[in-house]
């Protein structure tokens, strides 16, 4: 059984694993995650789709998370989840416009994007792995 420690350090750990495998997805092979949100945008049921999961898992991130004001990766992975959440309404919401703006931000630095998206990744999996 996981320590409540421990939770906040487990939920950075795989967020960093997701920000580094898709950032290293993207620099793979460029131009995927502009592909991505043009879909995204043009299918009303992947839009759905999309925005109820990030709303469900930031609900769950942020629910789950304990919350304690002295560990700041407690705060961090609790405000994370807030911002899923929130991303995940807003999809749902006002999904075209939304993702057609993410589209035109992701589309002027989209190398960029995935540097800083793996460098975080990165930073999230070492700050994890030294709470452990």
């Amino acid at each position: 059984m996981t320590e409540t420690a421990d939770i906040p350090a487990w939920i950075a750990l795989f967020m960093g694993l997701y920000a580094l495998g898709a950032s290293i997805g993207e620099l793979r092979s460029p131009g995927s995650w502009a592909a991505m949100l043009e879909e995204f945008e043009q299918h009303e049921g992947l839009r759905f789709l999309t925005g109820i999961v990030v709303l469900a898992l930031g609900a769950t991130i942020y629910l789950v998370n304990p919350w304690n004001p002295a560990d700041w990766l407690s705060i961090l992975v609790t405000v994370m989840g807030g911002g899923m959440a929130l991303e995940g309404f807003v999809i749902l919401a006002f999904g075209r416009p939304f993702l057609h703006f993410a589209s035109a931000l992701i589309g002027v630095v989209n190398r960029g994007w995935a540097i800083i998206a793996g460098v975080l990744g990165l930073a999230l999996i070492c700050v994890a792995l030294l709470r452990f």
